[in-house]
């Protein structure tokens, strides 16, 4: 797969040029490719658009007005249909707008509220969630005001930019401080389109609630509570997801929300058939349940592996792995293989390990396995 970065290109760059040209008469489009691209293929992504945003600050006009006129102008004509397309000479959409919305983001467009109708604009053709953050962080009474103001707005882009622009850890993006203490000023907003007929947006709205769980656990406990009543399955399906996190930390509430309660069972047996894992090859294990409870029980049955770090420390990372409905007394045997294989988001280091299992958000045994490195690997 490409990397991400090759989207912000070469080819764009002299696409933008060409475009600043037509709508910018006398922009020097010679001076903006010297100044963008012997840097570029140098830089990475997000490096790469802070570059041709800060070079276009310096050739657009200096009338706000103007320069607004012209952003839009370099936008592609079609706002319903190109916001996951490739820009033309008919204008930019797609990637090709994040160097137009941070120029937005970055240097500011008039007013507020003029700056927010521009990044609204942009968005319909691919997404400013990034560049309307400094607007919230700085005001953000008055920004969240004007963005709440778009939930009903005919466009899905727009709709969803409301919640993914507001998201307090939205990634890639600035944190939003103030909302991570904070988020009661989002959840009226939230509210609003937890049934928007966009699958699009719903998405949005429950990976913000995640995010709002990792520092408010409970509060996101009682809201996925309050908006169960009365709830479709396409809105248990958006809890669901905004409740993942709880759910694999076995937060109570949470979990009772959707008829999850602690477990009656006999003390799971786990074996380890792998008790010395290559890196690169499998941790395999298998698992014998047998309910105790006289009636059938529902079951989210996870696991956690306890990574041994630098400092020989363990740190435990859960995986999700089956949910089912066990009758009275019913038993079962469960085997699995999980590929222990290198990752840019985790180092893995050799020694002991500890596999456990997470059933209804409990923890059950506790068993040892070793990680080798292969020959050449240094990680210990």
């Amino acid at each position: 797969m490409e990397p991400f970065k090759n989207e912000i290109s070469p080819a764009l760059v002299g696409l933008i040029g060409r475009l600043l040209a037509r709508h910018a008469p006398g922009t020097d489009i010679s001076a903006f490719e010297a100044a963008t691209l012997p840097q570029l293929n140098r830089l990475e992504l997000k490096q790469r658009v802070t570059l041709i945003a800060d070079v276009m600050h310096d050739l657009l006009p200096r009338d706000p007005e103007t320069r607004r006129s012209v952003l839009l102008a370099m936008l592609h004509p079609d706002e319903e249909g190109h916001a996951n397309a490739s820009s033309t000479d008919d204008g930019l959409c797609g990637w090709g707008i994040w160097p137009l919305t941070t120029v937005v983001g970055r240097h500011g467009l008039g007013s507020l509220e003029q700056s927010l109708e521009t990044l609204r604009e942009m968005t319909k053709r691919g997404t400013s969630e990034f560049d309307v953050r400094p607007f919230i962080a700085a005001h953000p009474a008055r920004a969240l005001a004007v963005i709440g103001s778009w939930v009903t707005d005919q466009n899905v882009h727009v709709r969803r930019l409301v919640s993914e622009g507001t998201r307090p850890r939205l990634p890639w993006g600035m944190r939003l401080h103030a909302l991570i203490e904070d988020p009661s000023a989002l959840l009226p907003i939230l509210a609003e389109l937890r049934d928007d007929p966009a699958e699009y947006v719903r998405r949005s709205v429950a990976n913000h609630l995640n995010d709002i769980a990792k520092d408010h656990p409970d509060l996101v406990a009682r809201i996925a509570a309050d908006w169960m009543e009365g709830a479709d399955k396409t809105r248990v399906r958006l809890l669901r997801h905004a409740c993942r996190t709880l759910i694999k930390q076995g937060h109570s509430g949470a979990l009772a929300t959707f008829g999850i309660h602690s477990p009656q069972i006999a003390k799971p047996e786990i074996r380890i058939a792998t008790p010395t894992v290559l890196l690169g090859n499998a941790l395999t294990f298998d698992v014998n349940l047998r309910s105790t409870n006289p009636a059938e029980q529902r079951l989210i049955i996870d696991y956690v592996i306890h990574h041994r770090k630098a400092n020989g420390t363990l740190s435990p990372k859960v995986f999700k792995w089956t949910t089912m409905t066990l009758a009275p007394g019913q038993a079962l045997n469960l085997t699995r293989h999980h590929k222990m294989k290198p990752i840019t988001t985790r180092s893995y280091h050799a020694g002991e390990h500890l596999l456990a299992l997470r059933i209804n958000g409990k923890d059950f045994g506790e068993e040892c396995f070793a990680l080798e490195m292969p020959a050449g690997l240094s990680r210990s």
